[in-house]
């Protein structure tokens, strides 16, 4: 079963500074229908006007993905520790919990775009030392994994993460790990088409929710660039 989750219908916020689109409840968007899914739970776009900041703050037992669309930030513990990213690149923090962490938009110029995922973690498991991957936008690339398979992030939890890049009318057949994921529009919109017949047309930044099925094409109408999310079989 596939079901659409429409950019239109996400939670926004505009201060100004901050302009941001939330998939899930996030902040002062709440909606009972759309609280996570599975372990996937939060997928924020954000972007953040130059030389601004979010405040520090603290966070549950999470695995946290930035991924740079545009511009460069900065992250800091209450350590003091920093870490720089730039557009290309993706950063995931296994925040502590007796530590806050800010994120900054270091450029003068160019506002700051990216995309934030929370993924619960193992809660056995303690935090993992901070990773950096590069991501070219046309390449197919693994970037997340539980065991960090071929160079990709390590997770703390049975998640996969691909980055798909597909040329206009251009095709892919993915294979899940399990019966669930969700599949989002960074740039452009596609068909997608389930092993059981299903098809459905999304746009540029909707998000698709893939239930009971392992296996999906995605085409292309223009250039696409998204994010497949397999959960693998949660419950």
């Amino acid at each position: 079963m596939m079901t659409l989750r429409p950019a239109n219908h996400c939670g926004k916020a505009d201060y100004g500074w901050l302009q941001a689109r939330y998939a899930f409840s996030f902040g002062h968007y709440f909606d009972p229908d759309f609280m996570g899914f599975k372990t996937l739970r939060v997928l924020n776009q954000e972007v953040i006007a130059p030389q601004n900041a979010l405040q520090p703050r603290m966070y549950p037992h999470v695995d946290i993905l930035n991924i740079i669309l545009k511009g460069h930030a900065q992250y800091r513990d209450s350590q003091g520790n920093t870490i720089q990213a730039s557009e290309g690149e993706c950063v995931r923090f296994s925040p502590r919990s007796d530590l806050s962490y800010s994120e900054q938009n270091i450029c003068p110029q160019t506002p700051l775009t990216r995309l934030q995922l929370w993924l619960n973690a193992c809660p056995q498991q303690e935090s993992l030392p901070l990773q950096k991957i590069a991501i070219q936008q046309d390449e197919n690339k693994l970037i997340a994994s539980p065991d960090g398979q071929n160079q990709s992030i390590q997770l703390r939890q049975q998640i996969w993460i691909n980055h798909i890049h597909l040329e206009p009318q251009e095709s892919a057949s993915m294979t899940l790990k399990g019966n669930n994921a969700f599949l989002q529009s960074i740039h452009g919109g596609a068909t997608i088409r389930s092993q059981q017949g299903e098809s459905l047309i999304m746009g540029c930044n909707d998000g698709v929710f893939i239930q009971n099925d392992n296996e999906i094409v995605i085409t292309a109408d223009k250039y696409f660039r998204g994010l497949l999310i397999d959960l693998g079989d949660q419950s």
